[in-house]
Order: C-alpha cells, then sequence, then structure tokens
C-alpha cells in the first residue's frame, strides 16, 4: 500500500465524536499544560492553573477540543 504524504493524525474522526472526554489540555493563552484527573467534555468549565483563565469547553462533531474564553 503507498504512504499518504498528506496524511496527518487530527484527519482521524474519533468515533466518540462531540461525547469524547479529555484529561488534559493547553492553555491557549499561556501554553501551559493542564492535566484533569477526573476529565472534561462537552459543556463543560475548565480553569487553567498556571495563568488562571476561564474556558469553555465545545466538543465537535469529529471529536476535536475547542476552548472558548469566558
Amino acid at each position: 500500500m503507498p504512504i499518504d504524504r498528506g496524511y496527518e493524525d487530527d484527519d482521524v474522526e474519533s468515533d466518540e465524536g462531540s461525547g469524547r472526554r479529555f484529561q488534559d489540555f493547553d492553555c491557549p493563552d499561556c501554553a501551559a499544560n493542564n492535566p484533569y484527573d477526573d476529565g472534561f467534555g462537552d459543556g463543560d468549565e475548565v480553569r487553567c492553573f498556571y495563568c488562571g483563565q476561564d474556558f469553555s469547553v465545545v466538543v465537535t462533531e469529529a471529536g476535536r477540543l475547542r476552548l472558548k474564553s469566558l
């Protein structure tokens, strides 16, 4: 089978879709990694433990994490 040079892991859609849960995120403001033991998903609110910014969590139908500043 030929190798697809344009393939990226992000192109693969998750089977879980918008119900996907995440264990950590990288802050869009300060780039710090924030682990969450309990996990979080669509509709939750998370806070960066380093800069203190709060975010609303949106998980797309493809299972991708989006963070919106509150």
